[in-house]
C-alpha cells in the first residue's frame, strides 16, 4: 500500500519518508479516492484541491 500527503495529497510509496512535492514528512497510509491529475491548469478539480503538478493524488488523507 502506498503513503498519501497531508499536506498536499501527492500519493507516493510505501517506503518513501518525505514527499517529493512539498517536501514534508507528514505522510499517511490512510486515504480514500485517487485522482491523476493530467493537465492541471485546464482540471476544474485541480483547481478545486489546489494541485498545480501533474500527478497521482489522494482525494481524502487522514
Amino acid at each position: 500500500m502506498s503513503k498519501a500527503c497531508r499536506v498536499c495529497h501527492l500519493i507516493v510509496e510505501k517506503t518513501a519518508n518525505m514527499c517529493p512535492n512539498c517536501k514534508t514528512q507528514d505522510l499517511s497510509s490512510e486515504y480514500t479516492g485517487e485522482i491523476f491529475i493530467l493537465n492541471p491548469e485546464d482540471s476544474d478539480v485541480a483547481e478545486r484541491m489546489k494541485i498545480n503538478k501533474k500527478g497521482h493524488y489522494a482525494l481524502r488523507v487522514r
